[in-house]
């Protein structure tokens, strides 16, 4: 008896630290450096315009007092309104460069920046949307008291970053439009994924969460960036890479049946995770453009009701 509840005990904690240790991979955030990022922009498409624009450089203070470094990146046309560019997982604000050319043409300001334990933030756990949402929602608000002037603004997001866009939804922010690049609704089924990659089975995603829910204080089942479109009604542009398969073109689907009478879904040919902008460089220039301007044909007449 007494062999068998040892054998329990023993089960039990092995078990408790397998959860313990997933926990800490799952959210734990092994960032690139600026120059790192940089030269991956330098490697894949034409940063040269990059170094010849006026740019500020500041920071904003979350909710919880955290600061978030950030970079805007002004219009030599003087900038009419503005969109805030949200970088993948592991990236820092370089990594919104490839789509910010393309806001700059339409005569738009940009913001990058540096989400929560990333670039030259300081170091910081990853919570999957929650908090990052929670940063951008905070990040808008700085913006418009920063730029007043500022007629139309908008979110832009990859991966995690879109995520982010996503779940700042809840808070209503004011905000004209938000596209969102590859995003997941729902974390847990990219960690099942991973941990079947891992030759571990997709179940222990429950016991990861609630490991992480007490070493970290987030649990997995919040990491759902589709419940944020609850109530909400901000025009949203979803695009995904057709042959993604990290995040699978599915959570495109359900975020964009979440919100369809208010949003547009493109999934890119021959594009895997992240990779719609460099695959179909033209095509993504046209449905972001054609969507942005339709938003501002629709705010300009609006005004003029006024």
């Amino acid at each position: 008896m007494l062999i068998l509840l040892l054998i329990a005990v023993f089960l039990l904690a092995a078990l408790a630290l397998l959860g313990w240790a997933l926990a800490g991979y799952a959210l734990r955030i092994r960032p690139q450096t600026l120059e790192e990022a940089r030269r991956w922009q330098e490697e894949h498409y034409d940063l040269s315009w990059y170094d010849g624009l006026d740019k500020e450089d500041y920071t904003a203070v979350a909710d919880d007092g955290y600061s978030l470094h950030a970079q805007r990146l002004v219009n030599p046309a003087g900038g009419r309104g503005c969109v805030i560019i949200s970088h993948g997982y592991t990236d820092n604000r370089l990594g919104a460069l490839k789509y910010a050319r393309n806001y700059l043409d339409m005569g738009l300001d940009v913001i990058v920046y540096d989400l929560r334990g990333h670039g030259l933030n300081a170091p910081d756990f990853c919570t999957y949307s929650v908090r990052e949402g929670r940063d951008l929602a905070a990040l808008i608000r700085d913006t418009r008291k920063r730029c007043p002037r500022y007629g139309l603004l908008g979110l832009h997001g990859e991966s995690l970053g879109a995520a982010a866009t996503i779940a700042c939804l809840k808070y209503r922010p004011a905000v004209d439009f938000a596209v969102s690049d590859c995003a997941f609704s729902d974390i847990r089924p990219v960690l099942r994924s991973g941990l079947k990659g891992m030759h571990l089975p997709g179940s222990l995603v429950h016991l990861a969460s609630l490991a992480a829910r007490l070493r970290y204080g987030y649990g997995f089942e919040a990491m759902r960036p589709i419940d944020s479109l609850a109530g909400d009604r901000t025009p949203i542009l979803f695009l995904h890479g057709a042959q993604d398969t990290f995040i699978l073109p599915a959570h495109c689907e359900a975020l964009h049946a979440a919100s369809k009478d208010h949003s547009r879904m493109r999934l890119i040919p021959g594009a895997g995770h992240a990779e719609s902008v460099l695959k179909a460089p033209d095509l993504y220039r046209d449905l972001v453009t054609d969507f942005v301007r339709g938003v501002m044909a629709k705010k300009a007449g609006k005004e003029d009701l006024h």
